[in-house]
Formats: structure tokens, C-alpha cells, sequence
């Protein structure tokens, strides 16, 4: 579900970290709120996305047990198929994090649906509490030096003094931010759409979303994709340490049977747990987007959300032995470098105040309920900066029901990659097992973090959901994915040595 850090990945943002794309409109239309009696969108235009556009916002009650209470705009974005004969199903797209705008996510995700575009109208809503849809943005979060995103007590106190000035805000009754409430939402953007079905691509947090959106609406869904598998009742920050856990435990395993790592890099575990042991201390770095040396206490639970970031995407990851290497030998330049190497789009922003009112109220709470494992290495850790932060947090009511799947009516998709460190199979082959025979669980070995960003995937997707038939639409062909071979480790550039004089 990419938990979180400014530089962040594209979902279920690692937010104990510390550590996981803004709307640019151009015209006056495109705040316009669409009314019983106005058009469902107007023409705008959104930076990163070089044609005209339709954009949208309707307005939802806060609280929805009180329908004439404080309202707040949901913005949603249609880009519109490009054939004048589409097709009447919809494709919307549900953003990760939990708190990445879908309309920031647009512009980077639009190439890889380009031929379900072709007939069909794309959608992006911004959830409640990301993008323009009442924002609940901490200040500062993109804003941090390394040091400070890496001090755990300073991030407390930083979400606590953040909660206070959201709870300030019009829309600062952070009780009605739960996913359940969301999905809601979504299905009134559906019926203003005039769709009477769409098909549901998430990613990550977006698979938890689409999966109470199913649950609640069944029959509003045609195919429904999930990739990157975050189930409702996941419970994260205490699965995050076992699956992380996991996939660095892998890591370490293949340096160990490929022949070129164990040799450039041979104990390279045993290293690392003397590494862990050494530490605190001080050390300086240079800060990831300005170059400048920054000096930083560098912890144990500092230098586990160090490897963590990287496990998420298997060209990194591959770097990690190195950057292990290197800092057992006090150059501590790679793997802090690794860590926030994920970028600082406005794609990859998390609205943290979002990000908490989801995991305060359908996470926390269940931590006594979990039955994974404390990871060796990382512990308590997450669970308890998430306990920390969610004390004070309000926490919406979730019903009992969400955390329930029922067997589902319509073809799902679901994709997991065995090397993610977050949403690995286990998840996914735990949902698919409770959705019943119209659901196909696809495991991509060698994929991290997130498997539809695998270039055949693009394929699968629009022939699973083009497909006219459910029962071909489950045969859909992957193998091209399955047979995507695994990242080697990088291997360090060795100058040869000057000659003596």
C-alpha cells in the first residue's frame, strides 16, 4: 500500500520512513462545479498532459449522515477516448499511498493505458483529502533536509503539530476520511458520468480501494485490476516489518548464490549485522537534492528505512549490495542516496493528513489482531511511530463489513511481484482465495513494487479488460511477464590503480 518520507514510492508511501502527481489547470472552467443542471465536465487543461482535457468537481457533504452539512469539492479529470465510437465502461484509475492524488498520478500512468484509451474514457478522481479534493497536506513535507526526515521523535511532533492546524480547516473533521466514505464519493463522479459500469485499475493502496468499492457496489464494476495487493484488513505497519523483512532477507540470500556478488561482496549479511550493531553515530552526507554535506546521526532504524526505499524497484535494489558494502566501510554517500532516490515529483507527494486519517482508523486499531511476525531486523518499529502519531489522531468509524471480501461478481485481476517488499504474493493469493472463481492471482518473480510498470503488462491489461467474454478474459496470456529475468547486482566500476613511481 507503496508507509512515508518525502521522496516516497508511487504507493502505500513508507511513512515511518520518514522518508513513500499537484493539478495545474489552465482555464477558468475547470473549477466549476458540476450542478443537477450543469455538465459533468468542462475542457481544461493539465500540466504533463499535452492535449485538452475535460475536468470536473462535485460537491459531497463531508459527513454523509448529515447530507446538508458542510460540503466539500471532489475533482475528478476525464481524458477523453480517442475513437468517436467508445465504448460506455470507463476505465478509472485509484491512486496509492494512501494519499497520492490520481490527477498529479495522470500524466505518468496515461502512456502505459494507451490502448485502453483508444475507445474507452480514462478517469482520475482525487480522494478525499489528496489533490484539489479538500486537501489535508502537512507543510513542509517536501520540503525536509535529510536529517530531519530521518528523525523519528521530530516527525511526531511535526504530524502532531500538522493534525492541529488541519482540525482548524473547513473541512478539518478528519473523521470522514476513511475509505469507505471515499469510494462513496467515487460512485456519485460514476453516476454524474452517466456510466452505468467502469472498469478499476489500482495500484497498491488503490487495490484496497477498489476492493471496498467493489464491496459496496458490485454492480457498477465490469473487470476490476489490482496490482500491488493491500487487503482491508492487512493491518500495515505490522505487515510492512514482516514483508520488508523478507525481501531483504531474499536480497542478501541471492547476493549469496550469485557467483559475481559473493565474490565482490562475500559476508555481505554477517557485515550488515555488524553494521546495525556499530551504530548510532555521526556521520555526513550530502542532502539528495542539493548537494550540500549534511550532518546527521545515522541510526539502527535509520539505516533499515535506508534499504527499505530501494527493495520497492529491483533496479535499485540490485545497487543495495554495494551501497551496504560501502557504508561498512564508513562511506555512507550510497545508501542514504538510495534511500530518497525515488524522486520528488508532485506525482509521488502524499498528503500525510490523508495519509493518517486512513491508517488511524482502519489500521491501528487491529495491531493487537495481527498474526505477522516482527521482522528480525526491523521490529516494533513502524508500529509504533503509527501508534504514536494515530494517539491523538481522530479515527472514523469503519464498518465491520469492510474488512470482509465477499466473492466477487465480475473478473479480477490480481498482480503481485515476488520481490515487493510491501504487497508480496502472500497477500494476493490470500484475496484471490476469498474472491472465488472469477479471480486470477499473476506472480511476477523478478517484479518489485508495483508489476503493471512491466512493459508487456500494458498488453495484459487491455486484452483482460477488452476482452468481451469473462471466461477469456481470465486466460488472458502473461507469460511474457513471468519470464522477466532478475536483476543482477550492480557491480561498482573498478579503476585500475596508478602505477608506482
Amino acid at each position: 500500500m507503496t508507509l512515508s518520507a518525502p521522496r516516497r514510492p508511487r504507493s502505500w508511501a513508507p511513512l515511518a520512513s520518514l522518508g513513500i502527481l499537484g493539478l495545474a489547470l489552465i482555464g477558468p472552467s475547470a473549477h466549476a462545479v458540476a450542478t443537477p443542471d450543469s455538465p459533468a465536465t468542462t475542457p481544461c487543461r493539465v500540466q504533463g498532459i499535452e492535449t485538452e482535457v475535460s475536468c470536473g468537481v462535485l460537491q459531497r457533504p463531508l459527513d454523509p449522515a448529515k447530507p446538508t452539512g458542510t460540503q466539500i469539492d471532489i475533482h475528478y479529470l476525464v481524458v477523453p477516448a480517442l475513437a468517436r465510437n467508445k465504448l460506455p465502461d470507463p476505465v478509472l484509475v485509484l491512486a496509492g499511498g494512501p494519499g497520492q492524488s490520481a490527477i498529479d498520478v495522470a500524466p505518468s500512468v496515461l502512456p502505459r493505458l494507451n490502448r485502453l484509451h483508444n475507445r474507452r474514457d480514462l478517469v482520475f478522481i482525487d480522494q478525499r483529502g489528496t489533490g484539489q479534493s479538500a486537501p489535508l497536506q502537512c507543510a513542509r513535507e517536501n520540503q525536509l533536509s535529510t536529517a530531519e526526515q530521518t528523525d523519528i521523535e521530530a516527525g511526531v511532533k511535526r504530524f502532531d503539530q500538522c493534525r492541529e492546524q488541519l482540525q482548524k480547516l473547513p473541512h478539518g473533521d478528519l473523521r470522514h476520511y476513511t475509505t469507505s466514505i471515499a469510494m462513496q464519493d467515487f460512485d456519485a463522479v460514476r453516476d454524474k458520468l452517466g456510466a452505468p459500469q467502469w472498469n478499476l485499475v489500482g495500484a497498491s493502496y488503490g487495490t484496497r480501494a477498489a476492493l471496498e468499492y467493489q464491496r459496496q457496489f458490485p454492480d457498477r464494476v465490469r473487470r476490476n485490476v489490482i496490482d500491488g495487493v493491500a487487503p482491508p484488513d492487512m493491518v500495515l505497519p505490522a505487515s510492512m516489518s514482516t514483508d520488508v523483512q523478507a525481501a531483504l532477507d531474499a536480497l542478501f540470500k541471492s547476493c549469496e548464490d550469485e557467483p559475481a556478488c559473493s565474490q565482490r561482496f562475500p559476508g555481505l549479511k554477517a557485515r550488515w549485522q555488524a553494521l546495525l550493531s556499530s551504530l548510532p553515530r555521526q556521520i555526513t552526507v550530502p542532502n539528495a537534492l542539493s548537494g550540500r554535506p549534511e550532518s546527521m546521526t545515522l541510526s539502527r532504524e535509520i539505516a533499515l528505512r535506508a534499504v527499505r526505499n530501494p527493495l520497492y524497484v529491483p533496479a535499485l535494489s540490485s545497487a543495495l549490495p554495494a551501497a551496504i558494502d560501502a557504508a561498512t566501510q564508513g562511506r555512507y554517500e550510497a545508501l542514504v542516496g538510495l534511500s530518497s532516490s525515488m524522486g520528488s515529483s508532485k506525482g509521488m507527494r502524499i498528503a500525510m493528513g490523508m495519509h493518517f486519517s486512513v491508517v488511524c482508523a482502519e489500521d491501528v486499531p487491529r495491531l493487537g489482531l495481527s498474526q505477522d511476525p516482527p521482522g528480525a531486523d526491523l521490529g516494533r518499529a513502524d508500529a509504533d511511530f503509527y501508534s504514536r502519531v494515530c494517539k491523538n489522531w481522530p479515527r472514523g468509524a469503519v464498518p465491520e463489513a469492510f474488512y470482509q471480501i465477499p466473492p466477487a461478481k465480475q473478473p479480477v485481476l490480481l498482480l503481485s511481484g515476488g520481490a515487493d517488499p510491501v504487497t508480496p504474493p502472500r497477500h494476493g493469493e490470500r484475496v484471490a482465495k476469498q474472491l472465488g472463481a472469477l479471480a486470477r492471482h499473476l506472480v511476477v518473480p523478478a517484479s518489485g513494487h508495483g508489476v503493471l510498470s512491466v512493459s508487456c503488462m500494458a498488453d495484459v491489461l487491455y486484452r483482460f479488460i477488452d476482452t468481451k467474454q469473462d471466461a477469456e478474459a481470465l486466460k488472458v496470456d502473461a507469460s511474457c511477464a513471468a519470464q522477466m529475468p532478475r536483476a543482477l547486482a550492480f557491480q561498482p566500476l573498478q579503476l585500475p590503480q596508478q602505477a608506482q613511481p
